[in-house]
């Protein structure tokens, strides 16, 4: 196993984000979280406690003030903004609460998104590729729909589907069931768990649910933008891969 493999998939050191102004906002202060292969992690916390902010630092959608984000053993903020985009493009794979589907495709043709922007393989086994994910999450009949004409359970699951669409080893997840209803919260949650135990990948989810997050492996809590606690669910806690 290499180094790499055998340390945190993804690492926060020390990361703060404030943002400037005359009233500087600090967002995130001082966080050190190491996360390991296939671990599902819960970060929860009181509204504006820096979750979101936190998830968007991991996710190298936004870049830390201070502090770095380390990816399977490598320094973020040593990476020029190509590295950074091929980095989130071909390891990390984002579900939202609004799941952003663009309305003028097809659901295969939003899947297929992100292998598009990676330019990996051709297109016709992109669509393959997308086709094959949507069935394995219930979609089959629906893969040249649009978005308009499916429920929100079944565009979130096409988010879901989008996010696995280059075979990511993580998955950072921000309210994925918030705008759900119960059955579909269950269904999506359902989905992540099993990335999880059957598919080994690790997954990181922002949630108000403490019912969702008990069923977690692991509860990292923010208030005021700092980790206040960060324990094992007894029940499902996994040895660091």
């Amino acid at each position: 196993m290499s180094a790499a493999a055998a340390g945190p998939i993804i690492e926060a050191r020390g990361a703060t984000r404030i943002l400037p102004g005359v009233v500087p906002v600090t967002l995130v202060a001082d966080i050190d979280l190491a996360v390991h292969r296939r671990q599902f992690v819960a970060i929860t916390g009181p509204s504006g406690s820096g979750k979101s902010s936190l998830l968007y630092l991991l996710g190298l959608l936004d870049v830390p003030t201070a502090g770095s984000i380390w990816i399977e053993g490598r320094d973020t903020q040593t990476m020029d903004d190509d590295e950074r985009a091929a980095t989130r493009l071909a390891t990390l794979g984002f579900v939202f609460q609004f799941h952003f589907l663009l309305p003028e495709l097809t659901l295969t043709q939003n899947v297929a998104l992100p292998m598009r922007a990676l330019a990996r393989m051709p297109l016709r086994q992109m669509t393959e590729r997308a086709e094959g994910l949507l069935e394995s999450l219930g979609l089959k009949d629906h893969c040249h729909k649009r978005p308009e004409q499916i429920s929100g359970g079944q565009r979130q699951r096409v988010a879901v589907a989008r996010a696995l669409a280059n075979d990511p080893p993580l998955i950072l997840a921000d309210e994925p069931t918030g705008s759900l209803d119960s059955k579909s919260s269950e269904q999506v949650f359902q989905i992540l768990r099993d990335l999880v135990d059957r598919d080994g990948r690790t997954v990181v989810a922002v949630t108000h649910s403490m019912e969702l997050a008990d069923r977690m492996d692991r509860r990292v809590h923010l208030v005021d933008g700092r980790i206040v606690s960060d324990r094992l669910q007894p029940q499902r806690a996994p040895e660091p891969a």
